[in-house]
């Protein structure tokens, strides 16, 4: 059988910017018949996420993420519809999703690594198990509950950075739905900011772009940080580590601005920060969501009725086609999205 797939073209280089061109999509073919455990799948959504920069590069700094091979196919986070079946638990029709789902248009996997999924958890947007409800979601809620020590009627304030990014937006209104009472968003254009107070429910947010990032933090967190869901580190998340109280806690999640670098995991602090991250008692721990999936299905669950119910409100960017999955990326990695990307392959 025929199929299209994107393959790794080229690396950026540790220190380069990823552009389309590191991707590129050509014909492949894939077996004719389907052997016993395994399912033939059509693609219909494919995940680009921030963590991918990584994998561009032959050494991804890290033990759990395995580097993409040059001109080999590309894979993440994705969803697809059963085709053909001799797996037992899945049936033709069923909707299905994996970690590892390989960017092409069809593909025939191990039925084993699948999750089957029910639509009607998130009316039928089969999308939102690739980011809300999905990878992303448990994220942000994970984050929050086990490293963010959130508490109702403790009166504490969250700063996000990067808030209008898939994880981002969603952490600030999960953090409301946990207990915190004041949420401040740091995002880069006005419109971002905008949609996330007046559509997601932040209580004021900051375009780090225009804005004197300090200056506003001093007036809109008058308290202090409690908790700072950091998306972003660098510069930005020095000057919020700068304003966060005694006994406060940093959910370092990811880190976009150092991902061009060749820097490790988590970045150090400079040592200013680093004296007051210490004076403070501030936790600064890495975060892992693979490492809590335990509490998966029902921190799912959670999400899904937090959809339902309308109280978390979610954006996607949606992109068409394989062949322009590679121009997502980079438009990703230079922050002109709002919300989760998502590139749809079939429908």
């Amino acid at each position: 059988m025929i199929i299209q797939r994107v393959v790794l073209n080229s690396r950026p280089g540790k220190n380069g910017v990823p552009v389309a061109e590191n991707f590129r999509l050509e014909q492949s073919t894939i077996a004719d018949t389907v052997q016993a455990g395994q399912v033939r799948v059509k693609t219909l959504y494919l995940s680009v996420d921030p963590y991918m920069r990584c994998r561009m590069n032959e050494d991804t700094g890290s033990d759990y993420l395995r580097p993409w091979q040059l001109s080999e196919v590309a894979d993440g986070g994705g969803i697809g519809v059963v085709e053909e079946s001799k797996h037992d638990n899945l049936a033709k029709g069923d909707f299905v999703t994996s970690f590892t789902w390989p960017w092409q248009t069809v593909a025939i996997l191990d039925g084993s690594l699948l999750q089957k999924l029910v639509p009607q958890l998130v009316n039928g947007r089969l999308s939102y198990f690739l980011g809300a409800a999905g990878i992303t979601g448990l994220t942000a809620l994970l984050g929050i509950r086990e490293k963010g020590h959130v508490a109702a009627g403790v009166n504490q304030t969250m700063v996000v950075s990067g808030a209008a990014g898939a994880c981002g937006s969603l952490a600030g209104q999960i953090g409301r739905l946990e207990g915190c009472s004041r949420v401040v968003g740091i995002a880069g254009t006005d419109e971002k900011c905008s949609i996330l107070v007046q559509e997601m429910g932040f209580d004021a947010a900051i375009n780090y772009k225009k804005e004197d990032v300090a200056k506003q933090l001093r007036e809109l967190c008058p308290g202090g940080v409690d908790v700072y869901f950091d998306n972003v580190g660098g510069d930005i998340s020095d000057t919020v580590i700068s304003q966060m109280n005694q006994n406060s806690h940093i959910i370092l999640c990811g880190q976009i601005s150092q991902y061009n670098k060749d820097v490790p995991y988590p970045p150090p602090l400079p040592p200013d920060i680093e004296k007051i991250q210490k004076e403070r008692n501030i936790t600064r721990e890495r975060f892992l969501v693979l490492n809590y999936m335990d509490k998966q299905e029902a921190s799912v669950l959670q999400l899904c009725q937090w959809i339902q119910e309308g109280k978390l409100k979610v954006r996607e960017t949606v992109v068409e086609g394989l062949a322009n999955i590679g121009a997502a990326f980079q438009s990703m990695m230079n922050g002109g999205n709002i919300g989760k990307q998502i590139v749809s392959v079939s429908k």
